[in-house]
């Protein structure tokens, strides 16, 4: 407990989305799996559990004689096979929620009940022709209701997730339940992506368990060993998707516990620590900014500077570097005698937009305000206003700019102006 206390408070409130394998559901230590997935809405985790259904199809198949096709790692679904389908999802579904219930109702005296909630979060489309097969009723994601799903965390709900999309049009289509996951994961922000599987965590070409790894690393990892490479390659989607973690962990009793509460854990980490790499630029992040900016610069939304310009105010920049290359970055110009900095050159990969990233520089930038012993910031944008208000920047007139500033504002570009107070508690 003295161990595992640590981890209980930096877990609590935080959003942990649960890839459970189908073939776990037929596991005899599927019922402590439960357990353990019960204790961690009791310590305050927000909960979503997707599940796999992928040997209870198999069986059904089987058993109506019908024979699947594959392309790739999803299965070719027609009419007939879709009946068996939703058959074996909804025996799966509710073999989970059985468990739960029994989960429950063992927990010590006093815990409420564990509320199961579902419904039609995930919107589909057909996946289409792939390779020259017409995939047919197998679908692709194309909406997760994440506000629904986050009001039903935020009143401790456990969020049971079923590898079946609903179209526009009123038909069902059969999703690659670890897809759904980590697309689930990414919607969210969840801080963890748990994918719990009858394989096991990733091992190298010795046998030997991979504890951790960065995204760079389990690419390559991806390319030396196939067995693993649609987990490792949607564990790398949902680092890029902004998950902060990805624990890939076994079947074997307590494992998950054991990652999750220990330090050196059980499985296997692929970890999304962006902000860990936001620091200070030098002059060899020069090239990366100007890429960053020179998008943005040619279509007027920030105001272009020369590589010499660049050059000679590299330290007023924070970047943010992700395997290599920089993602985001941003500029703070303090006015000390009338304690207010301008914050400008914000900028991000298009890649990366959805992501987190603007908010954390801006949040740096404002920190290093803070250290200089600024009381307000402000910026002037064409483009960002609404952005900016968002995080607590107001609108404000040019005149209350620093003189210096007011005097090199360009009238043309008619930017609107937007402060923030540092320290609003003693205003």
């Amino acid at each position: 407990m003295r161990d595992a206390s640590p981890y209980m408070r930096a877990h609590r409130g935080h959003t942990f989305v649960v890839y459970l394998d189908g073939e776990l559901v037929a596991n005899p230590r599927l019922a402590h799996l439960i357990q353990d997935l019960t204790l961690l809405i009791g310590i305050g985790v927000k909960l979503v559990v997707v599940h796999g259904t992928r040997p209870q199809v198999d069986l059904r198949l089987r058993a109506a004689g019908l024979e699947s096709q594959w392309v790739g790692h999803l299965r070719v679904t027609d009419s007939a096979m879709l009946s068996h389908v939703k058959e074996a999802t909804a025996a799966t579904r509710y073999a989970l929620e059985t468990q739960f219930a029994h989960a429950t109702r063992i927990r010590p005296l006093g815990s409420a009940p564990i509320r199961i909630v579902g419904g039609n979060y995930v919107t589909a489309r057909p996946a289409g022709v792939i390779a020259g097969v017409d995939l047919q009723f197998t679908g692709e994601i194309r909406r997760i209701d994440a506000l629904m799903i986050t009001s039903h965390l935020e009143h401790s709900d456990l969020a049971l997730i079923s590898p079946l999309g609903y179209s526009s049009t009123g038909e069902m289509f059969s999703l690659n339940a670890l897809d759904l996951a980590t697309s689930v994961a990414g919607e969210l922000k969840a801080s963890k992506l748990i994918v719990l599987r009858h394989g096991g965590a990733i091992v190298d070409s010795t046998g030997r368990l991979v504890r951790q790894l960065t995204q760079r690393e389990a690419r390559e990892l991806q390319r030396a060993t196939p067995a693993s490479s649609q987990v490792l390659a949607n564990a790398v989607r949902a680092c890029q998707f902004g998950v902060e973690r990805v624990h890939i962990v076994d079947d074997s009793d307590g494992a998950l516990l054991l990652e999750l509460f220990t330090r050196d854990g059980s499985g296997t980490l692929i970890s999304n620590t962006p902000f860990d790499q936001l620091r200070t630029a030098t002059i060899e992040d020069v090239g990366g900014i100007l890429e960053l900016l020179e998008p943005l610069e040619a279509e007027g939304t920030l105001v272009k500077r020369s590589r010499e310009k660049l050059e000679t105010e590299i330290e007023r920049f924070i970047v943010v570097v992700r395997d290599g290359a920089t993602v985001a970055c941003g500029a703070l110009y303090p006015f000390q005698s009338e304690a207010a900095g301008e914050i400008a050159g914000i900028a991000v990969d298009s890649q990366y937009r959805r992501h987190g990233f603007g908010g954390a520089l801006l949040a740096a930038l404002e920190q290093r305000a803070m250290g200089l012993g600024l009381v307000n910031t402000f910026v002037l944008t064409t483009q960002a206003t609404h952005w900016f208000q968002e995080h607590g920047y107001l609108r404000a007139n040019l005149e209350t700019l620093p003189m210096q500033r007011q005097a090199l504002y360009n009238y043309q570009r008619n930017s609107q102006v937007l402060t923030k107070n540092l320290n609003p508690t003693s205003s």
